[in-house]
């Protein structure tokens, strides 16, 4: 019998913080080979072995992940403010 996979979506949420423009913050140059390493490594420390990963980053507008970017917010802004 033939093995069978799926392809299963999954989302990392994250945000990066900077004074410049989206355009200038995110590289363009990115290789395919540094690709396939990011992917490497988020397969080999998300998952179990075995599973492949394949990504496409985007930028997601702030509103459509609000809730997700106000959590991370708090964690890195908000132990900040506390130690003030």
């Amino acid at each position: 019998m033939e093995e069978q996979y799926v392809a299963v979506p999954f989302s990392l949420v994250g945000f990066f913080v900077t004074n410049r423009s989206i355009e200038e913050s995110i590289r363009s140059d990115l290789t395919p080979e540094e690709m396939e390493k990011l992917q490497d490594i988020i397969s080999r420390f998300l998952f179990t072995e075995g599973v492949r990963v394949a990504l496409y980053p985007s930028v997601v507008p702030p509103d459509q992940a609000e809730e997700a970017v106000n959590e991370l917010e708090n964690l890195i802004f908000g132990e900040e403010e506390e130690e003030r």
